[in-house]
């Protein structure tokens, strides 16, 4: 296996573990109060439970208040489907990669500013902060593969042009 193909199987697998990352934090929006329900259930936190109450109330009194966390999940699936074109190539659409490493270096003033404004404890920001940073780590990896990718494409030889047929010499008269 030449070094090009090898490090394409890894910027794919790196990729792939990404995206499923992606799409599971996506899928979790959606059923959020059976979840808080279950998590309950699981672990005594007063965070937690008054999350939980709180998304009860909304779910039997104020149903379209969910809809938001419904377009949530919807967008990271969206964002997801972008990354078929760094599958497709990589070289081409890195700039989707840097894109995602934005997103992920947003998270961390969207949590610092929102989270004080909505009443979120420190230590729940601090955990939404640590989605930025964990996330932006399989990115920068793939950034870093990429180019190496972009370098040895660069380097590789040209295909040899196939031979041109010698024009038949010119009849004698």
């Amino acid at each position: 296996m030449s070094e090009r193909s090898a490090l394409q199987r890894r910027i794919r697998a790196w990729l792939t573990l990404f995206l499923v990352c992606l799409v599971l934090s996506g899928l979790t929006a959606f059923p959020l109060v059976s979840e808080l329900r279950w998590a309950n259930a699981l672990v005594e936190n007063d965070w937690l439970r008054r999350v939980g109450d709180g998304l009860e109330q909304a779910d039997s009194e104020y149903p379209f208040l969910l809809y938001g966390t419904d377009w949530l999940a919807f967008a990271h699936l969206v964002i997801a489907v972008f990354f078929y074109g760094v599958y497709r190539d990589p070289v081409r659409n890195i700039w989707i990669v840097e894109a995602g490493m934005i997103a992920c270096a947003g998270v961390i003033p969207l949590a610092l500013i929102c989270g004080p404004i909505r009443g979120i404890p420190v230590w729940w920001s601090v955990i939404d902060m640590a989605f930025g940073v964990f996330g932006v780590i399989p990115l920068l990896l793939l950034r870093r593969m990429i180019k190496r990718l972009e370098a040895l494409q660069a380097a590789a030889p040209a295909e040899p042009a196939a031979p041109v047929p010698a024009a038949p010499a010119p009849a004698a008269v």
